[in-house]
């Protein structure tokens, strides 16, 4: 059985990694999103649009980078469908191997100067990647918690629920709903402010973090959903 606080542990585990991993990969890596297609796709547009700018190589490959990502996870819980097993895990364990590289790959090309190295732009695609993987298994296998790495959905259905509460018109369905979307969104924040106090103080290192809770999660026994 899935209790409500494993799904609430799942739900906050996977938002704070999600706000860590794209915030330190922005301040680190120019203005880098790894989680955050829409923001790339808005950076690039305004390179493009502007002569004096030329497009960041990095940012141009981090939307494909992403993209192998997500095939990687949906490859990958196929797989483990045809075995008729979990993919819950070795999702899990996917996102940690692509973010123990986003990690070394970063504290190898410290520091970081003002262009982007080999290793500075092999640590940006893996952290993509890992945000990609991270989205898929978010789609495909966290069905039950809400979206972990895209707020603005999140953000407007908790406003909408909320306003709804305020004037007396939520049912049960409405107030479960604010819980299951208010822990997500409270987290990824707190990463978000984690990663860029803890990126200032610790460099790449700092990436520990978001492997540690991915690590926390495999430990973990895997209920059975009702």
């Amino acid at each position: 059985m899935m209790t409500p606080q494993f799904q609430r542990f799942q739900g906050i585990g996977m938002g704070f990694m999600a706000g860590y991993v794209d915030t330190l990969g922005f301040v680190a890596l120019f203005g880098l999103f790894t989680a955050h297609v829409t923001g790339n796709f808005v950076l690039i547009a305004v390179s493009l649009a502007d002569p004096t700018q030329t497009p960041s190589l990095l940012k141009l490959l981090a939307f494909p980078a992403f993209i192998l990502g997500v095939a990687a996870s949906r490859l990958l819980v196929v797989r483990c469908e045809r075995r008729a097993t979990s993919a819950v895990k070795p999702s899990y364990s996917l996102q940690l191997v692509l973010l123990l590289g986003f990690m070394v790959c970063g504290m190898l090309a410290e520091p970081v100067g003002k262009s982007v190295g080999a290793l500075a732009m092999a640590a940006g695609l893996l952290g993509a990647a890992a945000m990609g993987a991270h989205s898929a298994a978010s789609k495909l296998l966290l069905t039950h918690l809400a979206p972990t790495s895209m707020m603005t959905g999140n953000v407007t259905q908790l406003v909408i629920d909320t306003v709804d509460r305020l004037r007396g018109a939520a049912d049960d369905a409405t107030k479960a709903r604010c819980a299951k979307f208010f822990w997500p969104v409270l987290s990824f924040a707190l990463g978000c402010a984690a990663a860029a106090f803890a990126y200032r103080a610790f460099g790449f290192v700092a990436l520990i973090v978001p492997n540690a809770i991915l690590c926390l999660h495999l430990l973990q026994p895997e209920p059975q959903a009702s």
